[in-house]
């Protein structure tokens, strides 16, 4: 009877562990654009932070509805307006076994704010950390600031025993192309651990089964591998190699919508596209006009932006994937208006050969344009149809693509004179995209400037932005966020082109949540 029972007991522990196993799932994403590193301060750039969020945590972070919850916090409170407390979760352990305490977090948020992080705008608000006690942590601010918690969501703390001891005290600098052992090798909390990265092959990720919290879906193992071929990336999804592509081509979407095995989830990014301009050197390399920049000529920014017919490129280069815009935020970015989003001048090829003319180009000039080939949309083909409408009105434009790892670093070196570049709003808040963007580049290194990689520079709208750092009124607040985004559309120092709607392309069994920041979350994701 005894022998009975046990057998019976056996047999059914070996039916719970193969149910249990039946659950396991393994995640394969496919993309275009690779991760540029594992260090979680070296670019902010967003395939990069998608998978970087999944082994690194903040103090704070997302819901689904973008609201801020507690994550490596449970408690924060604004002892002053320009103090913030912290109350740290108990009891959660690195990657590596260490307890996670203050000094990571004081330790983390330092190595934030010092260049050559590329993060520097997850804390802009923030002036000194302080330790309290081992759970306890003050940040005092620079001011009041409406956006602090939200720009924390991007500051993920390290472990700062393992950092120091593996010479990464400092981020990355990776537009110098510096290697280092946090840029290949991780130590997070967060519900996923790094097992290997490949660069340009594959990077997987296993669950960390010591997580503080608990996943909503049941994703044990992740597999992400870019391919950069548009056809082979659609074959891949198809033919089941891999669970989703977060960036099917474009032209291949109606076949894909078809196949039953596949559904497509869409939504509108928070990002916008747009071309930049260099307006800060003498002579643009490369160009046949010696002596002088064109390009710091409003007249010729004016006539480059109603040489593009974007009606003819949301039609048949996007595809209706891509929302023309006037300015550089989102409309679900707060800041943005009707008034702001209508184009800033008509279409008029003959109206931009008239502005070179009064601006002393009749016969036009020469322009190398550099574009990345893998991270947005259709973003060579984008810069395809951009090199010719130019070049109709005399500006005799070279194109140059490149990947976006090498693309980044070129333009964070102010290494190009006309760029394309898509811009994602992490704070949701339209003070992200003016400092990053439009704030002048400080020499310094810190958040202000740090993505104006074409230079420009404003003294007007650096004073509403540092009036917009601090001002807690929201009407005053707004009525600068506005009068900032209206010079720069005035003066036309970029050319904001369209807001980038992101479909996911996914097997018939994966149940996940479509984000507005193009990053999928495995802890929210199911497959069968």
């Amino acid at each position: 009877m005894a022998r009975t029972s046990f057998v019976r007991g056996a047999l059914a522990l070996a039916v719970l562990a193969a149910a249990g196993l039946s659950q396991a799932a393994t995640l394969r994403i496919a993309g275009a654009n690779d991760i540029l590193t594992f260090d979680p301060h070296a670019q902010n750039h967003q395939t990069t932070l998608a998978y970087q969020q999944m082994v690194y945590e903040g103090l704070v972070r997302y819901n689904e509805k973008y609201e801020v919850e507690p994550a490596l916090a449970t408690k924060w409170t604004f002892v002053t307006p320009t103090q913030l407390r912290f109350e740290l979760r108990k009891g959660v352990k690195f990657h590596d076994g260490a307890p996670f305490t203050a000094d990571d977090v004081v330790f983390s948020i330092n190595r934030v704010m010092t260049p050559p992080s590329n993060m520097t705008s997850a804390a802009q608000s923030v002036k000194e950390v302080r330790k309290i006690d081992d759970f306890t942590v003050d940040l005092i601010l620079k001011g009041p600031s409406p956006v602090v918690l939200r720009e924390l969501t991007e500051a993920r703390i390290m472990n700062k025993a393992w950092a120091e001891k593996n010479n990464a005290a400092k981020a990355q600098d990776y537009k110098s192309k510096e290697e280092s052992f946090a840029a290949r090798n991780t130590n997070g909390t967060g519900p996923f651990i790094l097992e290997a990265w490949q660069p340009d092959t594959k990077t997987t990720l296993k669950k960390n089964p010591n997580w503080w919290d608990k996943p909503k879906g049941n994703i044990d193992n992740l597999v992400f591998t870019p391919i950069k071929s548009a056809a082979t990336r659609s074959a891949a999804l198809i033919s089941g190699q891999v669970d989703v592509v977060v960036d099917p081509p474009v032209q291949d979407l109606e076949r894909i919508k078809r196949d039953p095995n596949i559904k497509v989830i869409e939504g509108a990014e928070n990002r916008t596209i747009f071309f930049g301009f260099d307006q800060h050197r003498d002579e643009l390399p490369g160009s046949n006009v010696k002596g002088k920049n064109p390009l710091k000529d409003k007249r010729v920014r004016q006539a480059l932006y109603q040489a593009v017919d974007m009606a003819a490129i949301e039609r048949s280069v996007m595809r209706g994937l891509g929302k023309p815009t006037g300015t550089m935020v989102a409309p679900m970015v707060n800041g943005w208006t009707k008034e702001l989003g209508a184009r800033a001048a008509k279409y008029d090829v003959e109206g931009a050969k008239k502005l070179l003319a009064d601006a002393g180009y009749p016969q036009g000039f020469e322009l190398t344009l550099d574009c990345p080939n893998d991270r947005y949309l259709n973003d060579e083909a984008i810069c395809q149809a951009v090199t010719a409408m130019w070049t109709r009105i005399g500006v005799k434009t070279r194109l140059q693509t490149n990947p976006m790892s090498i693309h980044s670093a070129k333009i964070q070196k102010f290494e190009v004179s006309a760029y394309l570049l898509g811009w994602g709003v992490a704070t949701f808040d339209a003070l992200y995209s003016l400092d990053s963007l439009i704030s002048t580049v400080d020499p310094k290194g810190g958040a202000a400037g740090n993505f104006n990689c074409g230079r420009m520079s404003d003294p007007k709208v650096d004073g509403l932005i540092e009036q917009i750092k601090t001002e807690m009124d929201a009407r005053k607040r707004d009525a600068m966020i506005h009068e900032a985004l209206q010079t720069v559309k005035d003066n036309y120092n970029y050319l904001p082109l369209h807001d980038q709607i992101r479909p996911w392309a996914m097997r018939k069994g994966v149940t996940t949540v479509h984000r507005a920041d193009d990053r999928p979350m495995a802890i929210w994701t199911t497959i069968k």
